[in-house]
């Protein structure tokens, strides 16, 4: 009764880890683009509540610039998905 652990069929590594085709810079303008649009967004608020308009409208435009960038890296990722069958990062 030493069976192996079952797999789901997208997972093909040995570590039973799931195959990603999207590139680690994918990654990283996703990850840090979500953590710098959340710091900008934050900044933004307490330049509001500051009464300096100066640095709200910084803010705001890095937000729609890491806005952009993510949604530049995620439809990368999409059109990779497609041409490798259907897998996403998450299997």
């Amino acid at each position: 009764m030493n069976r192996e652990p079952q797999r789901p069929e997208e997972t093909s590594s040995i570590t039973g880890r799931t195959m990603v085709p999207a590139t680690p810079r994918d990654i990283v303008h996703i990850r840090l683009g979500s953590f710098v649009l959340i710091a900008t967004l934050g900044i933004g608020v307490l330049g509001i509540i500051a009464g300096i308009p100066l640095l709200t409208g910084v803010m705001a435009v890095l937000a729609v610039v890491a806005a952009v960038d993510m949604a530049v890296a995620i439809r990368r990722q999409n059109r990779e998905r497609e041409r490798h069958d259907g897998m996403s990062e998450a299997g």
